[in-house]
């Protein structure tokens, strides 16, 4: 399935996610929450299977932590596939805490 625009990724306060769109439609999100210690916490992504396979999820999760590390956030990945992200790659400025720490 070809695709006529660069996905792009936007920040959805309302529903507490990013979201990634393809062709104007909702591809998939991130959600995000703020915790008791001002931590931004990320429990899960979704990709809509429509999308699976198109690397759709790290263009999302990547431009979601660029733009939290932009806001000085610190982040909680409690999502595998973003905890798995940040293993594998370096955001400049972001800073992580384990999700298992209080």
């Amino acid at each position: 399935m070809a695709h006529d625009a660069a996905p792009t990724v936007t920040r959805n306060d309302e529903k507490n996610r990013y979201e990634i769109h393809v062709d104007g439609a909702v591809a998939g999100y991130t959600l995000f929450t703020v915790d008791e210690w001002g931590r931004t916490v990320m429990p899960h992504t979704k990709i809509d299977p429509a999308y699976k396979g198109q690397g759709l999820g790290s263009t999302l999760v990547a431009d979601a932590l660029a733009d939290l590390a932009r806001r000085d956030a610190e982040v909680v990945p409690q999502c595998p596939f973003v905890a798995g992200y940040l293993e594998n790659h370096a955001v400049p400025g972001l800073t992580v805490a384990s999700p298992d720490a209080e």
